[in-house]
Protein backbone atom coordinates (compact mmCIF):
# COMPACT_ATOMS: atom_id res chain seq x y z
CA UNK A 1 0.00 0.00 0.00
CA UNK A 2 1.42 3.46 -0.80
CA UNK A 3 1.11 6.72 1.10
CA UNK A 4 -1.69 7.94 -1.18
CA UNK A 5 -4.07 5.25 0.08
CA UNK A 6 -4.97 5.94 3.69
CA UNK A 7 -4.34 2.92 5.89
CA UNK A 8 -7.72 3.36 7.53
CA UNK A 9 -9.63 3.22 4.21
CA UNK A 10 -7.78 0.35 2.55
CA UNK A 11 -7.20 -1.51 5.81
CA UNK A 12 -10.82 -1.25 6.88
CA UNK A 13 -12.03 -2.41 3.48
CA UNK A 14 -9.63 -5.35 3.39
CA UNK A 15 -10.50 -6.30 6.97
CA UNK A 16 -14.21 -6.23 6.06
CA UNK A 17 -13.52 -8.63 3.18
CA UNK A 18 -14.40 -6.00 0.56
CA UNK A 19 -12.64 -6.34 -2.77
CA UNK A 20 -10.72 -3.15 -3.39
CA UNK A 21 -11.70 -1.19 -6.49
CA UNK A 22 -9.18 -0.18 -9.16
CA UNK A 23 -8.85 3.35 -7.80
CA UNK A 24 -7.99 2.15 -4.28
CA UNK A 25 -5.51 -0.43 -5.62
CA UNK A 26 -3.72 1.99 -7.99
CA UNK A 27 0.00 2.07 -7.24
CA UNK A 28 3.00 3.71 -8.85
CA UNK A 29 4.42 7.09 -9.55
CA UNK A 30 4.00 7.24 -13.35
CA UNK A 31 2.65 10.11 -15.38
CA UNK A 32 -0.93 11.18 -14.81
CA UNK A 33 -1.44 9.13 -11.62
CA UNK A 34 -3.71 11.81 -10.15
CA UNK A 35 -5.78 11.94 -13.34
CA UNK A 36 -6.01 8.14 -13.41
CA UNK A 37 -7.14 8.00 -9.79
CA UNK A 38 -9.75 10.69 -10.48
CA UNK A 39 -11.05 8.81 -13.52
CA UNK A 40 -11.20 5.55 -11.56
CA UNK A 41 -12.92 7.25 -8.63
CA UNK A 42 -15.57 8.70 -10.96
CA UNK A 43 -16.10 5.27 -12.54
CA UNK A 44 -16.30 3.61 -9.14
CA UNK A 45 -18.89 6.10 -7.88
CA UNK A 46 -20.96 5.81 -11.06
CA UNK A 47 -20.84 2.00 -10.93
CA UNK A 48 -21.78 1.87 -7.25
CA UNK A 49 -24.75 4.20 -7.77
CA UNK A 50 -25.91 2.46 -10.96
CA UNK A 51 -25.66 -1.00 -9.37
CA UNK A 52 -27.72 0.15 -6.38
CA UNK A 53 -30.39 1.77 -8.57
CA UNK A 54 -30.59 -1.30 -10.86
CA UNK A 55 -31.00 -3.54 -7.83
CA UNK A 56 -33.69 -1.34 -6.26
CA UNK A 57 -35.67 -1.08 -9.52
CA UNK A 58 -35.55 -4.84 -10.01
CA UNK A 59 -36.48 -5.66 -6.40
CA UNK A 60 -39.25 -3.12 -5.93
CA UNK A 61 -40.75 -2.80 -9.42
CA UNK A 62 -39.40 -5.78 -11.40
CA UNK A 63 -38.13 -3.36 -14.04
CA UNK A 64 -34.71 -2.88 -15.62
CA UNK A 65 -32.80 0.40 -15.63
CA UNK A 66 -33.02 0.69 -19.46
CA UNK A 67 -36.83 0.35 -19.27
CA UNK A 68 -36.93 2.99 -16.53
CA UNK A 69 -34.70 5.29 -18.62
CA UNK A 70 -36.90 4.88 -21.70
CA UNK A 71 -40.03 5.60 -19.71
CA UNK A 72 -38.33 8.67 -18.18
CA UNK A 73 -37.65 10.02 -21.67
CA UNK A 74 -41.27 9.48 -22.69
CA UNK A 75 -42.61 11.00 -19.46
CA UNK A 76 -40.99 14.30 -20.41
CA UNK A 77 -43.10 14.66 -23.54
CA UNK A 78 -46.85 14.55 -24.16
CA UNK A 79 -46.59 14.06 -27.93
CA UNK A 80 -44.28 11.05 -27.85
CA UNK A 81 -40.90 10.46 -29.47
CA UNK A 82 -39.71 8.56 -32.53
CA UNK A 83 -37.46 5.55 -32.08
CA UNK A 84 -34.60 7.63 -33.51
CA UNK A 85 -35.17 10.40 -30.97
CA UNK A 86 -35.28 7.86 -28.14
CA UNK A 87 -32.08 6.26 -29.42
CA UNK A 88 -30.25 9.62 -29.48
CA UNK A 89 -31.52 10.70 -26.06
CA UNK A 90 -30.64 7.38 -24.44
CA UNK A 91 -27.35 7.07 -26.37
CA UNK A 92 -28.07 3.48 -27.40
CA UNK A 93 -28.63 1.77 -30.73
CA UNK A 94 -31.99 1.89 -32.47
CA UNK A 95 -32.12 -1.91 -32.16
CA UNK A 96 -31.88 -1.69 -28.38
CA UNK A 97 -34.66 0.89 -28.27
CA UNK A 98 -36.87 -1.21 -30.56
CA UNK A 99 -36.54 -4.22 -28.25
CA UNK A 100 -37.32 -2.15 -25.15
CA UNK A 101 -40.34 -0.55 -26.82
CA UNK A 102 -41.68 -3.95 -27.94
CA UNK A 103 -41.58 -5.31 -24.39
CA UNK A 104 -43.16 -2.16 -22.93
CA UNK A 105 -45.93 -2.29 -25.58
CA UNK A 106 -46.59 -5.93 -24.61
CA UNK A 107 -46.80 -4.85 -20.96
CA UNK A 108 -49.30 -2.11 -21.86
CA UNK A 109 -47.00 0.67 -20.62
CA UNK A 110 -46.26 2.36 -23.96
CA UNK A 111 -48.08 2.68 -27.25
CA UNK A 112 -46.89 3.16 -30.79
CA UNK A 113 -48.77 5.18 -33.42
CA UNK A 114 -47.89 6.48 -36.89
CA UNK A 115 -46.04 9.79 -36.91
CA UNK A 116 -48.06 12.57 -38.54
CA UNK A 117 -46.68 13.32 -42.00
CA UNK A 118 -44.19 10.42 -42.04
CA UNK A 119 -45.58 6.95 -42.70
CA UNK A 120 -42.14 5.38 -42.17
CA UNK A 121 -41.90 6.66 -38.59
CA UNK A 122 -43.83 5.87 -35.45
CA UNK A 123 -44.28 7.89 -32.30
CA UNK A 124 -43.94 6.13 -28.98
CA UNK A 125 -45.63 7.45 -25.85
CA UNK A 126 -46.60 6.30 -22.39
CA UNK A 127 -50.08 4.90 -21.86
CA UNK A 128 -52.11 6.01 -18.84
CA UNK A 129 -50.95 2.82 -17.10
CA UNK A 130 -47.36 3.63 -18.10
CA UNK A 131 -47.59 7.12 -16.65
CA UNK A 132 -49.03 5.81 -13.39
CA UNK A 133 -46.37 3.09 -13.18
CA UNK A 134 -43.56 5.53 -13.94
CA UNK A 135 -44.82 8.02 -11.37
CA UNK A 136 -44.38 5.44 -8.60
CA UNK A 137 -40.94 4.43 -9.88
CA UNK A 138 -39.80 8.04 -10.22
CA UNK A 139 -40.83 8.84 -6.65
CA UNK A 140 -38.95 5.81 -5.28
CA UNK A 141 -35.95 6.62 -7.52
CA UNK A 142 -35.78 10.12 -6.04
CA UNK A 143 -35.80 8.65 -2.54
CA UNK A 144 -33.00 6.21 -3.42
CA UNK A 145 -30.86 9.00 -4.87
CA UNK A 146 -31.48 11.02 -1.72
CA UNK A 147 -30.29 8.10 0.41
CA UNK A 148 -27.16 7.64 -1.73
CA UNK A 149 -26.14 11.28 -1.25
CA UNK A 150 -27.33 11.59 2.36
CA UNK A 151 -23.72 11.69 3.57
CA UNK A 152 -23.07 14.95 1.71
CA UNK A 153 -23.97 18.40 3.00
CA UNK A 154 -25.73 20.80 0.59
CA UNK A 155 -22.50 22.82 0.28
CA UNK A 156 -20.61 19.61 -0.63
CA UNK A 157 -23.12 18.86 -3.38
CA UNK A 158 -22.89 22.39 -4.77
CA UNK A 159 -19.08 22.23 -4.79
CA UNK A 160 -19.19 18.80 -6.43
CA UNK A 161 -21.63 20.06 -9.09
CA UNK A 162 -19.29 22.95 -9.93
CA UNK A 163 -16.26 20.64 -10.17
CA UNK A 164 -18.15 18.07 -12.22
CA UNK A 165 -19.31 20.82 -14.61
CA UNK A 166 -15.64 21.73 -15.15
CA UNK A 167 -14.80 18.03 -15.54
CA UNK A 168 -17.55 17.59 -18.13
CA UNK A 169 -16.38 20.64 -20.08
CA UNK A 170 -12.79 19.35 -20.03
CA UNK A 171 -13.88 15.90 -21.21
CA UNK A 172 -16.02 17.39 -23.99
CA UNK A 173 -13.14 19.58 -25.16
CA UNK A 174 -10.82 16.56 -25.22
CA UNK A 175 -13.39 14.51 -27.15
CA UNK A 176 -13.63 17.22 -29.81
CA UNK A 177 -9.87 17.43 -30.40
CA UNK A 178 -8.57 15.64 -33.50
CA UNK A 179 -6.51 12.50 -32.97
CA UNK A 180 -2.79 13.16 -32.48
CA UNK A 181 0.21 11.17 -33.62
CA UNK A 182 0.71 9.87 -30.07
CA UNK A 183 -2.70 8.23 -30.03
CA UNK A 184 -2.99 4.58 -31.05
CA UNK A 185 -4.66 4.41 -34.45
CA UNK A 186 -3.91 0.77 -35.29
CA UNK A 187 -7.61 -0.05 -35.19
CA UNK A 188 -8.28 2.57 -37.87
CA UNK A 189 -5.98 1.07 -40.51
CA UNK A 190 -7.35 -0.92 -43.41
CA UNK A 191 -5.88 -4.33 -44.01
CA UNK A 192 -5.20 -5.62 -47.52
CA UNK A 193 -7.77 -8.38 -47.09
CA UNK A 194 -10.30 -6.37 -45.09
Amino acid sequence: MDERTPVSEAGALAHAGVTLDAETRLHGDGDHQTELRLWLRLLTCANLIETDIRSQLRAEFDVTLPRFDLMAQLERTQDGLTLGELSRRMMVSAGNVTGLVERLVQDGLVERRPAPGDRRSALVSLTAAGRASFEGMAHAHGDWIGEIFAGLEPADMEALMRLLAKTKASAMAAALKPATATQDTRGDEETPNG
